[in-house]
């Protein structure tokens, strides 16, 4: 919509007030019901937790020591532990002073807290700062603490001092509205992924509850109109986030966040959730998990999730094909590590009556546009999930991993995605593939002459078959273009799910054409569990309760230590995958590594690496992965 055609819808807009929150009752009403209705007893036994253990807490302060700990060493975890934590004091006081207003030590901590905030040098990360001038900056996290502060002001109104309400209004101001009309166009302005949904959203919704001004609001939103539009390129018909569903939550969760404001504030004359990919988008998270808390956690994502069921039922009432999740996915309010304020209120105030079921029902799902094959399966031996993808190597949050896949039994992965490690200055620059995470040392995919697959759009899959459902699903890419081998003529791997035997069956075929035979060829295999090499087969075993081994923190015993092989047979009562393979043209061995995850802890995992005897100008290898009955 061009500006002068927004102009007149906006300047119809009436002052935000709370009825945008409790539309069909009014604050005072909500908050009783929700104190008094079972539905929200762990939500608020979980927020009173973090009041207690927040009561008589100074606030941490961001010291300059903190600040340019990213500068001297290239760690974020130290400032951004701190910057959180006053973000989680906050979230947590406004919340106490909504739920209890008649305790005046709650609405205290509030006025000293948002002062604090109002105090920061920057509400920008410090990884985030580059060579842009402090004030001109506007990152993920200042644009989130503006919209978090409007919509603080906007609920507690008149309850907060003049003086507060003021400052709140000057900061914002000063460190988003100025900035944003008058020091870009920024770089997530243009950007197809999380960044330019949640800093646009965060300032459009700022604007939308603060801006008094017409004229200046039509100019802002207009310029927030053309960065959703650029996000929702990032997205294909399919719906697919190819940043995982961590950033799915994030993401597109601001997007909701202003997309209903905006409705609201317009009367439903400027409607984003007309669109049929926002429909497509809603639908993902219930693809996206493999059983239980388990996801397809490509790129830099987790290995298990939970949902947000505030967004989660606002998408349910908006739109029939997006589900009602699980009640035991709900995440917990202290689960999100950078305590974001949108999604903590909205829990509350989105919430429905709606259990959902049990687990998410079997389902088999391919993703045309993304090349992403997902399946989860609920059987009478249990619930097992698999998931493999194509794409390229210029994605978001890019790994090098065409060809990867996962493979999950009743709640263990036996074959794994590595997911996000530890954010540091390297890990987004030119170091990014020397980390095992993202580069495809750390994927279930081949190396070739000691050759791994290369980053950028110009590496590719090739779908030369795909299927999903009637119990079996299949996948079958061409990879050459994921490596820069010379000899390479032609690669070629299939996936078929067998389904519709329990328990399911996993067949992987590669296929191998050179125009010279490769000095060595290895088939790679990525575990958080000890593998143990059998005669003719590789086991992958999981003790059950009680032997102490929690997945993906086991440490290796000396043997495994140094890379030798552990034999043996499985025992009884087990649970475990077992791997075929030709073992007249492959040799298994195992290597140990670790990296650093997301939170900074060290992890070690399996390299399950199959060695190609004489590899030849054409090789065919099979594999099968059977889970133990």
């Amino acid at each position: 919509m061009q500006r002068i055609e927004l102009h007149p819808i906006i300047a119809a807009m009436e002052p935000s007030d709370v009825r945008l929150y409790y539309p069909e009752g009014d604050q005072k009403t909500f908050w009783s019901y929700v104190l008094e209705s079972p539905l929200y007893c762990d939500e608020l036994a979980e927020i009173r937790r973090e009041g207690e253990r927040l009561n008589d807490v100074p606030i941490p302060e961001l010291t300059y020591e903190l600040f340019s700990s990213f500068a001297r060493t290239g760690s974020r975890l130290e400032y951004e532990r701190v910057y959180f934590e006053r973000r989680r004091i906050l979230n947590t006081a406004v919340l106490l002073a909504l739920l209890e207003p008649g305790r005046e030590k709650h609405l205290t901590a509030v006025c000293e807290i948002v002062w604090s905030i109002c105090n920061e040098y920057t509400w920008c990360l410090p990884a985030h700062l580059g060579d842009t001038g402090i004030t001109e900056t506007i990152d993920l996290f200042s644009a989130e603490t503006g919209f978090a502060l409007s919509e603080i002001n906007c609920l507690l109104g008149e309850r907060l001092p003049a003086l507060l309400r003021a400052r709140i209004k000057a900061e914002i101001d000063k460190r988003l509205f100025v900035p944003y009309l008058t020091c870009g166009p920024y770089h997530w302005e243009t950007s197809t992924h999380n960044w330019s949904a949640v800093c646009s959203g965060s300032i459009g919704s700022a604007a939308l509850l603060l801006m008094e001004d017409k004229e200046t609001l039509t100019e802002i939103l207009y310029k927030v109109q053309g960065s959703m539009e650029y996000y929702l390129q990032g997205f294909g018909e399919d719906g697919a986030c190819l940043e995982g569903l961590g950033y799915w939550n994030y993401g597109f969760g601001y997007f909701v966040y202003y997309a209903d404001l905006l409705r609201q504030k317009s009367r439903g004359q400027l409607d984003w959730f007309r669109r049929d990919k926002v429909g497509s988008i809603a639908a993902f998270q219930q693809k996206c998990f493999l059983g239980g808390q388990l996801v397809a956690n490509f790129s830099d994502s987790l290995e298990s999730g939970h949902v947000f069921l505030g967004l989660s039922h606002y998408l349910a009432s908006a739109y029939p094909e997006v589900e009602v999740p699980p009640l035991s996915l709900r995440a917990a309010y202290t689960e999100d590590h950078c305590s974001q304020w949108a999604p903590a209120l909205r829990n509350l105030i989105w919430r429905k009556p709606e259990e959902g079921q049990r687990d998410w029902g079997s389902a088999s799902y391919y993703l045309p546009d993304a090349q992403w094959l997902l399946s989860r399966h609920s059987g009478t031996d249990g619930g097992f999930g698999f998931a493999a993808k194509g794409g390229n190597n210029d994605e978001p949050h890019n790994h090098n991993d065409l060809g990867g896949f996962i493979l999950q039994g009743e709640g263990t992965v036996y074959i794994s995605e590595l997911g996000s490690g530890e954010y540091t200055s390297g890990y987004f620059g030119t170091e990014r593939y020397s980390y095992d995470c993202n580069g495809s040392q750390g994927h279930s995919v081949p190396i070739i002459d000691g050759q791994y697959q290369v980053a950028g759009a110009e590496a590719y899959a090739e779908v030369q078959e795909a299927k999903a459902g009637d119990g079996s699903d299949v996948l079958e890419l061409d990879l050459t273009r994921a490596y820069r081998v010379g000899s390479l003529e032609g690669l070629t791997r299939r996936f078929k799910w067998e389904t519709g035997v329990n328990p399911p069956v996993l067949a992987m075929t590669d296929e191998f054409r050179f125009a010279e035979a490769p000095a060595a060829l290895v088939e790679r295999f990525i575990t958080f569990i000890p593998p143990v090499l059998e005669e003719d087969t590789v086991l992958l075993e999981r003790q059950g309760d009680g032997d102490g081994y929690e997945q993906g923190q086991g440490q290796a015993d000396d043997g495994q230590a140094h890379g030798k092989a552990n034999r043996g047979a499985a025992g009884q009562g087990q649970r475990g995958l077992r791997i075929s393979y030709d073992i007249a043209k492959l040799k298994p061995e195992i290597s140990v590594h670790s990296y650093n995850d997301h939170f900074g802890k060290m992890k070690t995992w399996y390299g399950l690496d199959f060695y190609a005897g004489k590899p030849g100008k054409h090789e065919r290898y099979h594999f099968e992965f059977r889970f133990l009955d």
